[in-house]
This record gives structure tokens, C-alpha cells and sequence, in this order.
């Protein structure tokens, strides 16, 4: 059950960046008073109205005082800031608790919900689900990380509208429930761990997403990945699984082939011929069985879901591909930012392959990611804080040529000179892009915007 807030006690939202802003807006509007934080004591207060619309709002910025702290209802902290921070600390010692931009939008939704994470493939399947459903109904909201914020339009949502929404690990950690009609975890690998601490401790939070659901609601599971063992024992939902290695009596799966859909009492049924989507790659068709098996448990007819399949193309940044010049294929797969993103990119690649790597360092793991250079990466290009650690773990486990570059332009200009014809170039950073670049959007527009100049 949603908690009553009083409209009489301030309400701090911390980060002055979109999401914080967005934060602000929604309490503004909703009748609440928000108090805007942000540590970094150089902003301009005047910029920060101005980007309210004008409207008025009590400003903190710098270090928190206990007595400012104090006065705050609870706190709404942006996903990109770490629970590490010093004021983070002053607020616990206050007792005002801490939630989530996306726990602040929950508060305010109406309508049927639907709720997507994982690791990988979050993006492409929540912009596909919200591609099926509006097949069927007409008032249908995609929101989260996928790019506009929930915050930025939960107050349009109404009893009869539905809303998918996309939930990162860093908008679930002070999330304290959220109560979907349908959850997916689409897959768990290692990410983040820089932040979370333990694998233990970042499973925990993608559970989040089903620990509130109730029997006659659904969890959809991949039923070969990892991490997922315990996950039965912790929610009252209804399992079911998709699979793109094995025949499932319950659930989706990849058989010759075929998309296949098998759903309680109901006559089993070919969804599509995997060959016939827009979408490449064993990780698509996972991505594709999963957004299946949510619209079929939101009551979305199969031979709807049949057609909006069919008619989805990629999302960008995502294996996206660019052009093909002087007889090389170039892809932006900028949204793989971590190594298990980067395999499901390099499993897929039928020619030999220039790869462009490297970026933040989030402190993961490249042994498998560097195992599949063997036979199809013909030359490595590495740029960003994790250059030097995937050029080591290269030279231990499968030696290739690389180089290290500075910059994006110096990396594609590289990949054009290495490239031959029938050859590939595949930005897949296996790094998030905060060292260089705001975020992924950025990096893989700046990579097209590089490869397309001369055509």
C-alpha cells in the first residue's frame, strides 16, 4: 500500500540533474514542496530556477547541515549518485529516509504497470513491449531508463492507461517497493559491482521488482541465466520462463528456429521464424520471447503480438547498424556497457571484426569477453580508463594486435585504416561511457556522426 505523504513538510530531492529536476517538477505540480540539493556548491541558483520553468524552490547546495536535514520529510536521491556520499550520511543520522527518483514517480502512478530489468537487454525489450502493446491499446506509456523519465509524465498515467517502465540497479537501490502487474528480469551477470559491492548485494536489488507482487501476478524469468536460482523461493508471482537453448512445457522458446509460445491450456503456437525478425542475435530473440510472454500476460492477443514483432526494428545504440563503406560494415552497440554485453555483440559477428573498447571503470571482468576474440577480432582499439586492463587480459588469454587511442576520433579513423572489405567495425565498449562521454547516447552518436562524414 502506498504511504500518505503531508503536503506540509518539505521534501528534498537530491541532484540537479535531469532526473532530479524532473523529481522537483513532479512535486511542484503534485501540490508538494520540494527542496532541491546537490553537493556541488558551484551551481547557480538562478540557472536551476530557470530550468523549472521558472518556478520557485528552496535551493541547498554544498555541504548538508543536520539542521537542514532535519526539516525534510524524506529524501529523493537521482540514481546516479552513490549511497557513499557524505550527505547521505547526515540524512540517516537525521532518521529522514532515503527512496528512489523511480520510488517518488510509483507514488504517483495510476493504471496497469509493468516493470522490466536485468542486466542486459532491459532497453530493447521494454521499447518492444511498449511496440506490442500499443498494438491493442491506446493509452500506453514507456518510461524509466529508457529515456524519458517516469517522473516526467507518472501524473498523466490513469486507471486506464499502462505503463512500461525500465529499472536500472542504481534507480532500484532505494526502492523501497514497487508492485508490478507483470515484472521481467531479463537476465543477471556481473555489473556494477563497483557500486553494489557483491553479486550477492546487486542480485538483491533486481529482486526488488517481484518482491511485492502478489499470486495473481507474473514474474518472467530467463530460464538460462544465472544468478536466478533463488529467485522462486523469494516471490509470490507466477513463474514463467522463456529459453534459447531448450524446449520449455510452459513458456517461450527457440526451437528450429521458430519462436514458439506455449501458455497454459492453450494450443501451442509459432510466434515468427526468428530469421524473419529485424533484430540480430541470440540475445534479441531472448529479448523478443520475454516482451512476448509479458503482453501475453497482459491479455495481448497472439496474432497482435505476431504483427508488432514483426514490425520492430532496433533500438539505437544497441547493435545498430550504421552503413556499410568501402565494403566494411560498421555497428554501434554503445549500450553495451559491460563485458556480457559485448559477448552477445561478438557471438553474432560473421566476419572478422575491428573492435572498439574500453571506457569507465566499473571494475568488472574481461576473461570471457577477451576468450571470444579467437577467430573474430582481427585488431582491438582501446580507449578510456579500462584501456590498459583489457590490453593485459588480452595478452594472458587470446593475443591480438591493438592500439590505444585518446579519443573517438582517433579510434574510428584507426578502425577505417585496420578495416579491410567484407571486414566489421563494432563499437561495443564493455565499459560505461562516464570517463569521456555523459552518457552512452552521446558516445554512440559521436561514433555515427564520425563514421558517416564522408559518405
Amino acid at each position: 500500500m502506498k504511504e500518505t505523504w503531508n503536503k506540509d513538510i518539505p521534501i528534498m530531492v537530491a541532484g540537479a540533474g535531469r532526473s532530479g529536476l524532473n523529481a522537483v517538477r513532479l512535486l511542484q505540480k503534485a501540490g508538494y514542496t520540494p527542496v532541491l540539493y546537490d553537493e556541488n556548491a558551484g551551481l547557480d541558483k538562478a540557472s536551476l530556477i530557470q530550468k523549472l520553468d521558472g518556478n520557485e524552490c528552496e535551493i541547498i547546495l554544498g555541504e548538508l547541515t543536520p539542521e537542514a536535514a532535519a526539516r525534510m520529510q524524506f529524501c529523493a536521491s537521482s540514481p546516479g549518485i552513490p549511497l557513499t556520499r557524505p550527505f547521505v550520511k547526515v540524512l540517516k543520522e537525521a532518521g529522514v529516509p532515503i527512496i528512489s527518483e523511480i520510488a517518488l514517480a510509483y507514488h504517483f502512478h495510476k493504471g496497469r504497470l509493468i516493470a522490466v530489468t536485468g542486466t542486459n537487454g532491459k532497453t530493447t525489450t521494454t521499447a518492444l513491449v511498449g511496440h506490442i502493446l500499443r498494438g491493442c491499446f491506446d493509452k500506453v506509456f514507456v518510461l524509466g531508463n529508457i529515456g524519458h523519465a517516469w517522473s516526467e509524465e507518472v501524473l498523466e498515467t490513469s486507471d486506464d492507461s499502462i505503463t512500461v517502465v525500465e529499472m536500472s540497479s542504481f534507480q532500484m537501490e532505494s526502492l523501497p517497493e514497487v508492485d508490478p502487474e507483470v515484472s521481467i528480469i531479463t537476465n543477471i551477470t556481473p555489473d556494477h559491482l563497483d557500486r553494489h559491492g557483491s553479486m550477492e548485494n546487486y542480485v538483491d536489488i533486481k529482486m526488488k521488482v517481484t518482491l511485492s507482487q502478489k499470486e495473481d501476478e507474473y514474474l518472467i524469468l530467463n530460464r538460462e541465466s544465472a544468478w536466478m536460482e533463488n529467485v522462486p523461493s523469494r516471490t509470490k508471482a507466477k513463474i514463467v520462463y522463456f529459453s534459447s537453448q531448450r524446449e520449455l512445457k510452459q513458456g517461450c522458446f527457440l526451437k528450429d528456429g521458430d519462436i514458439i509460445l506455449r501458455w497454459k491450456d492453450e494450443m501451442e503456437e509459432t510466434i515468427c521464424s526468428a530469421a524473419d525478425l529485424h533484430l540480430i542475435g541470440k540475445f534479441n530473440y531472448e529479448n523478443v520471447m520475454g516482451a512476448v510472454l509479458i503482453t501475453k500476460a497482459i491479455g495481448v492477443p497472439n496474432d497482435v503480438i505476431r504483427r508488432q514483432v514483426l514490425s520492430f526494428t532496433a533500438v539505437p545504440h544497441r547493435m545498430e547498424f550504421v552503413c556499410s563503406k568501402d565494403g566494411v560494415d560498421y555497428y554501434n552497440d554503445s549500450k553495451g556497457t559491460n563485458p556480457d554485453s559485448t559477448v552477445k555483440a561478438l557471438e553474432i559477428m560473421t566476419k572478422p571484426t575491428v573492435l572498439i573498447a574500453g571506457g569507465f571503470d566499473k571494475g568488472s571482468d574481461y576473461t570471457e569477453m577477451v576468450q571470444l576474440f579467437k577467430g573474430r577480432v582481427k585488431y582491438l582499439i582501446l580507449m578510456g580508463e579500462t584501456a590498459k586492463a583489457i590490453a593485459a587480459c588480452t595478452d594472458k588469454i587470446c593475443p591480438v594486435p591493438y592500439s590505444f587511442v585518446s579519443s573517438m576520433e582517433e579510434a574510428v579513423a584507426l578502425a577505417e585504416e585496420k578495416a579491410e572489405p567484407g571486414d566489421t567495425v563494432l563499437l561495443s565498449p564493455a565499459c560505461a561511457s562516464w570517463d569521456m562521454y555523459p552518457n552512452f547516447e552521446i558516445r554512440g552518436e559521436h561514433f555515427k556522426n564520425l563514421v558517416r562524414e564522408e559518405l
